[in-house]
């Protein structure tokens, strides 16, 4: 299993307790969705390695309190502490109507109602305070910010995004 193909869960923060338990710390609106998986991969020194899970519960409802098969002693904790959880992304639940995980929408086009045709979403920049729709317009990359009052419609069968953005935003990247 490669990082591509799985999305980041969360990340171990401390130890519960002297049994090898952990704290694993989901990045997730809904954590109820992940009390009570079978297994994990964690990634240690860039592999994903497959845990099994002995036992899990909700812990101070963001923290997800965690007792894999085969880490029975601090010592055995403590090498996870700080590792990052990963899940498959089959097992991402859907998403109805105009919602997507970033992962699905790259290599739409993205149509604009006043300009047209703006260009295909090459990747997503969420390390800003608001996200951005990264769009390769031959070879010009233009940011569009993700939204809610620029996307129109999201049309998944047709790969495509529809936005209406303020007036100037795309030329701002075309002006040479």
């Amino acid at each position: 299993m490669q990082k591509k193909d799985c999305f980041f869960l969360g990340k171990i923060v401390k130890k519960y307790s002297f049994k090898g338990e952990l704290l694993v710390k989901l990045d997730t609106d809904e954590p109820n969705l992940y009390e009570h998986m079978d297994s994990v991969f964690v990634d240690l020194r860039n592999n994903l390695v497959p845990f099994f899970i002995e036992s899990s519960q909700l812990h101070k409802s963001e923290l997800l309190r965690i007792k894999f098969e085969d880490v029975d002693t601090e010592e055995d904790a403590d090498a996870l502490i700080k590792s990052d959880l990963y899940l498959p992304l089959e097992f991402l639940p859907k998403l109805d109507g105009d919602k997507f995980y970033f992962h699905e929408i790259i290599g739409f086009k993205v149509e604009d109602k006043s300009f047209g045709h703006v260009g295909i979403i090459k990747s997503i920049n969420d390390s800003t305070a608001q996200s951005l729709f990264e769009i390769d317009r031959n070879g010009i990359e233009i940011l569009i910010p993700m939204n809610d009052e620029f996307i129109t419609k999201v049309d998944k069968s047709n790969k495509t995004i529809y936005v209406e953005t303020p007036e100037g935003l795309i030329d701002l990247y075309l002006d040479e």
